[in-house]
C-alpha cells in the first residue's frame, strides 16, 4: 500500500522556505523522499515458528544472504524448538517476492502433539552455547560450558557484510558477553571484542569462515561494526588489488570513530591507522574508547545500528542510519562534495579533482564533511515497544551494487553490472535509475520484555524524488557541527501497522541497542526536543518579524498545500 506524501512541489516551496529561514544552519540537499512502500515481515516457510532480530544483507553469486543475530525457533504453541546465536538465509526469488526467504541448517524437530505434523527448526540439533552459522572457537566453547546459565558468549553479525569480490565478502562481528541476571542492567551486555569472518555463497547455502580470533580488543573502538566501505586510495592504480583500503567505523558514546587498513592487514591490529580529525590525518595511535570531545570524533553524534554504501542515483555516499532515541526512525546522511574538509587540491568542491567521485573513491570519506542529519522515515512499531536495527539494503534495485574494481580483471565495462532484484516492485525499465529506489529493514517488537520477547524483522521500500537543481549561492552546504538540530525535509511517512500471529513462548533475545540507549522513550523524545529547541531558539536570534513571516508561510504549506 502506498502513503500519501506531502506534493513534490510543495516540497520544493517548503525547500526553499525552510532554506530562507535556516540557510546558514543547514545546506541544500539533493534528498527527497517520492513514497514509501511499507512491505511487512519477512516470510520463513522452511521452519515452524522463527523469532530473530537483526536482518543484515550482502549479494554474493547471484545470491542475497540475509544474517541475524539470535534466532529462535518455536513450534505452534510456543515452545522453544532450537535457540542459537546467529543465523543466515538466502531471498528465495528477489525478484518474486523480497521477503520469503530461504534458511539452512533446518532439521526436522519432533511433531506436533494437536496435528501430529513435523515441526521444523534451525540448527535444533545445537545450542545458542555450542553453535550458530558462525562457529564458536575452542575457548569460547569452554566458557560457554563453564559458565552455562549464567552468562555466554555471543556472536552477532550488528551490520551488513562488505564485498571485496562477486563472490566474497568480509564482516566484523562482535562478540559479547550476555550476563543471563545482571546485577547492574547496564552491564547485561559485555563487548570482547570483534572477530573478522569471510563469506561465500554456492547453490547449497552460504560459508562462514573466522579469520581469527579476536581481532580487535573490546578496549578498542569496535571498528567495523558500523559499516566497513573499500576502495582505492587516491594514488592506487585501479587495477592494483593490494593498495585497496578499507574503511571501518565503529560506535561509541560521542558518536563514530573511523579506522584505516589495507586488505591485506585485516586481521593484524597493529597495521590499523586511526583518523585524525584535528589534524585530518591518519594516526597509528587509536583513540580513547570512551573520547568525548567532539573535535576529536570523527562524526559526532548518537549512532545505534547502519549502513554507508555508496549510491549511484546521488553519485555520493550515503550513510543511514537509527539513533540512539528509540523513536524508530531512520536518518540520513549524504557526503557533500561541496563541503571540502582542508586544502588537498585533488579533492576540491565538486569531488576528486573536480569530476566527483567513484564508488571506490574511499578516501573522499575524509576529505569532505557529511551533511546534517535529515529525517527519513518513521518504521510503525509494533505492540513490543520501539523498533531498533535499522538497515538499508543497496544490492536491491540496483545494478551497480558492485563497485567496478570488484569484477575479475578483463570484465568488460558494460559487463560490470550485477542482475537487477526486486522486479515484481519496480522494473529495471521504470525505476528511473539505479539506487532511486532502496530496501530498508528493521527489527520489531511484536511482544517486548528480557526472556518474553518476540522479534521480527520488517521491510519497507523508499522511492526518492528527482534530485531538485543545486540554487548555487543560495543554500550553501552546511559546515556546522553534526549535532546542530536541523529542520528535516523529508516527510515522516508512516505505512498500515502490520501485527502478524506470534507464538506466546519467552526467549532470551536482547534489544541490540546498548544498555545506554535504552532510556525510556519519553526520556528519549524530551532529550531530541530539548535539542531541537536550543538549535531553534540559537537560529531565530536576530531575524525578528521576517523569521514570524516565514514561519507562517511554513505552517501554512505544511497544514493546507500550496496556494
Amino acid at each position: 500500500m502506498r502513503t500519501g506524501v506531502t506534493n513534490g512541489h510543495d516540497v520544493g516551496i517548503l525547500f526553499i522556505l525552510c532554506g530562507l529561514l535556516f540557510g546558514y544552519t543547514s545546506g541544500w540537499t539533493p534528498i527527497i523522499v517520492k513514497n514509501i512502500i511499507q512491505l511487512g515481515p519477512q516470510i520463513t516457510p522452511d521452519v515452524t515458528q522463527v523469532s530473530r532480530d537483526g536482518g543484515y544483507s550482502v549479494l554474493l553469486n547471484g545470491q542475497i544472504i540475509w544474517l541475524y543475530d539470535d534466532t529462535e525457533c518455536l513450534d505452534r504453541d510456543g515452545k522453544q524448538l532450537s535457540f542459537v546465536s546467529n543465523t543466515a538465509a538466502y531471498t528465495k526469488d528477489a525478484n518474486k517476492n523480497v521477503s520469503t526467504l530461504v534458511d539452512f541448517g533446518v532439521k526436522p524437530a519432533g511433531k506436533d502433539k494437536k496435528t501430529g505434523r513435523t515441526n521444523y527448526a534451525i540448527l535444533a540439533d545445537t545450542t545458542v552455547a555450542t553453535g550458530g552459522w558462525i562457529g564458536f572457537s575452542e575457548d569460547e566453547l569452554e566458557f560457554n560450558d563453564k559458565r552455562k546459565g549464567i552468562e555466554r558468549v555471543a556472536i552477532w553479525p550488528g551490520t551488513s557484510p562488505t564485498p571485496y569480490s562477486t563472490s566474497q565478502a568480509f564482516l566484523f562481528a562482535p562478540l559479547v558477553y550476555v550476563d543471563y541476571q545482571p546485577q547492574d542492567p547496564s552491564k547485561e551486555y559485555q563487548a570482547r571484542g570483534m572477530t573478522l569472518i569471510s563469506i561465500a555463497a554456492s547453490s547449497s547455502g552460504p560459508s562462514v569462515d573466522r579469520q581469527g580470533d579476536l581481532i580487535i580488543s573490546g578496549l578498542q573502538v569496535a571498528y567495523g561494526g558500523f559499516s566497513s566501505v573499500l576502495g582505492y586510495t587516491s594514488t592506487a592504480e585501479p587495477q592494483d588489488l593490494n593498495a585497496r583500503d578499507v574503511y571501518l567505523f565503529g560506535m561509541t558514546e560521542a558518536g563514530l570513530q573511523l579506522a584505516r587498513a589495507s586488505v591485506g592487514h585485516l586481521t593484524d591490529f597493529s597495521h590499523y591507522s586511526f583518523w585524525d580529525p584535528i589534524q585530518l590525518k591518519f594516526d597509528k595511535n587509536p583513540p580513547n574508547l570512551d573520547e568525548k570531545d567532539i573535535q576529536k570524533i570523527y562524526l559526532p553524534g548518537t549512532f545505534s545500528s547502519g549502513s554507508i554504501f555508496y549510491s549511484p542515483y546521488f553519485n555520493t555516499f550515503l550513510m543511514i542510519y537509527f539513533n540512539r532515541y528509540v523513536d524508530s526512525t531512520f536518518r540520513i546522511r549524504f557526503l557533500d562534495l561541496n563541503t571540502p574538509v582542508g586544502n588537498d587540491p585533488i579533492w576540491p568542491k565538486q569531488g576528486k579533482r573536480g569530476k566527483g567521485i567513484a564508488p571506490e573513491d574511499v578516501e573522499a570519506l575524509v576529505k569532505y564533511a557529511w551533511s546534517p542529519e535529515q529525517e527519513l522515515y518513521k518504521s510503525p512499531p509494533a505492540k513490543g515497544g520501539f523498533n531498533y536495527a535499522g538497515m538499508a539494503h543497496p544490492e536491491y534495485f540496483n545494478r551497480q551494487y558492485f563497485a567496478p574494481s570488484l569484477y575479475p580483471k578483463g570484465t568488460s565495462a558494460s559487463e560490470r553490472r550485477n542482475l537487477w532484484y526486486g522486479s515484481s516492485l519496480v522494473s529495471e525499465k521504470t525505476a528511473g535509475g539505479d539506487g532511486r529506489h532502496l530496501l530498508l529493514s528493521w527489527t520489531s517488537q511484536l511482544r517486548g520484555g528480557f526472556g518474553s520477547g518476540i522479534y521480527q524483522v520488517q521491510l519497507a521500500k523508499v522511492e526518492f524524488d528527482t534530485i531538485p537543481d543545486n540554487p548555487q549561492g543560495a543554500f550553501p552546504s552546511a559546515t556546522v557541527p553534526s549535532s546542530t538540530p536541523t529542520l528535516s525535509l523529508a516527510p515522516s511517512v508512516q505505512g498500515p501497522s502490520v501485527t502478524p500471529a506470534a507464538p506466546s513462548s519467552p526467549h532470551p533475545l536482547p534489544s541490540r541497542p546498548s544498555s545506554t540507549a535504552l532510556t525510556s522513550a519519553g526520556s528519549a523524545g524530551r532529550t531530541a526536543q530539548q535539542r531541537w529547541k536550543l538549535g531553534l531558539s540559537a537560529s531565530f536570534k536576530g531575524c525578528g518579524a521576517l523569521v514570524g513571516v516565514l514561519v507562517l508561510l511554513i505552517d501554512w504549506v505544511l497544514n493546507y498545500g500550496m496556494w
